[in-house]
């Protein structure tokens, strides 16, 4: 748990890094999916419990003993979600990146000076 948690973490350094210091557009972006990684990873990490397994009923688990032997099951649902807002979000990105590109033949962010603040 404790190097998944650490992963999680080391996902999100290096995310953050590409972001930051990457000029193409696509860098970015997948510097961004790289957090989003690491986000759910470290989620996963906190929400799960040593010796408890899915939270899926079948015949080693029945609802009787459901309780005992599963792990909480709302952070799995919470990065579910999360990683189908992150995939939308990407994709939102990527067709922007799209635009701009026809617009201005260059995926160095350098080139949009008109978009900064």
């Amino acid at each position: 748990m404790r190097y998944t948690l650490i992963l999680g973490f080391v996902l999100f350094i290096i995310g953050l890094w590409g972001m930051l210091t990457r000029k193409n557009l696509f860098k970015i972006v997948i510097g961004f999916s790289i957090i989003d990684t690491g986000i759910h990873l470290i989620i996963v990490t906190i929400g799960y419990l040593k010796g408890k397994t899915a939270p899926i009923l079948d015949k080693m688990v029945t609802p009787g003993n459901a309780v005992q032997k599963v792990v909480d099951p709302i952070p799995s649902a919470l990065v579910l979600t999360a990683i189908v807002i992150g995939l939308a979000v990407t994709a939102l990105m990527l067709s922007y990146i799209v635009r701009l590109y026809k617009h201005k033949r260059s995926l160095s962010i350098e080139d949009y000076r008109e978009l900064k603040w």
